[in-house]
């Protein structure tokens, strides 16, 4: 419903049926911060590596920058339809981001794979520790951590399999 106060300003009031709670709103707010990281490292990346295999690591990391951008995209407008602001201005990821950073100049291949899957994995790590509060929450927003979690995990295990060595590479914990 919108009453004009005066010819310029009015005001507006909506009766939405649900709102995010302070917890659902910190916990995709954590969501957002990690993809849009994602995102950056992942152009770090893309523009930083050198070495054996260098151009299919390089198409890679631009289909993991698409996919985190979209999901950030993604989760941002969620919040916004549960009246919640989202935040990822530069400096607002820099301080909240749960990912590790990743490192200045040219990183070799290998080691972009190692780290890139390292980020992911934090990604993946973030939407698992979210999901149950989420989903007790609201379900539909549940469904959204299951696409992230089920593309991200899938993008890992493809980049991952470039360090891999055929039926003597164990996947580690990587702190995750």
């Amino acid at each position: 419903m919108t009453e004009t106060i005066d010819r310029h300003q009015t005001v507006h009031s909506s009766h939405p049926a649900f709102r995010a709670s302070q917890q659902l709103a910190a916990h995709l707010q954590q969501q957002l911060v990690d993809l849009t990281d994602l995102h950056i490292q992942g152009k770090q990346a893309h523009w930083n590596v050198v070495g054996k295999n260098f151009r299919d690591l390089h198409l890679q990391l631009d289909e993991i920058v698409d996919a985190a951008r979209e999901f950030g995209d993604a989760v941002a407008e969620r919040m916004r339809a549960l009246y919640v602001t989202p935040d990822a201005r530069a400096a607002t990821v820099a301080h909240q981001s749960s990912l590790p950073a990743f490192p200045a100049g040219e990183v070799d291949t290998a080691d972009t794979v190692d780290l890139i899957v390292g980020a992911m994995y934090g990604v993946a790590a973030t939407s698992r520790r979210i999901h149950d509060d989420v989903d007790a929450e609201d379900p539909t927003t549940a469904d959204l951590l299951h696409t992230i979690i089920e593309r991200i995990e899938q993008l890992a295990w493809m980049v991952d399999a470039e360090n891999r060595v055929a039926n003597r590479s164990i996947p580690e914990n990587l702190g995750v």
